[in-house]
């Protein structure tokens, strides 16, 4: 039985390029992960800040606009480190990962803090 999937379809001279939405997802995820101050990805149910859309991976939106990327992450910033320059950081690292890995131009990383972690 075939998974009920969304796809982001990139055209190119060769054919279609059709990436799941989940992938652009978890790509996000990972990259916001990694910069130093993030402490994790929002946990409950976010869509109601969405306008009810259900979120592709927990704590991430990615929607596709005119074959750019708009990017919504809900993360938890640690304790004792700057807000906005985390968000920043997330930011350009999320852009550049997604552009060198997709193809796709991103148009917004939009950043929603909801929380503090203390670990």
């Amino acid at each position: 039985m075939a998974e009920n999937r969304d796809y982001m379809v990139r055209q190119e001279a060769l054919g279609n390029i059709q990436i799941a939405e989940e992938v652009v997802a978890n790509l996000a995820t990972a990259t916001a992960l990694e910069v130093d101050g993030v402490g994790g990805l929002m946990n409950g149910n976010v869509a109601d800040l969405l306008g009810g859309k259900k979120l592709t991976a927990k704590g991430v939106r990615v929607d596709l606009e005119d074959e750019t990327l708009i990017v919504n992450l809900f993360l938890m910033i640690r304790y004792g480190c700057g807000i906005s320059d985390v968000a920043g950081k997330v930011q350009q690292s999320v852009c550049t990962t997604l552009e060198g890995s997709t193809g796709f131009r991103v148009g917004a990383v939009n950043v929603h803090v909801g929380g503090i972690t203390f670990n």
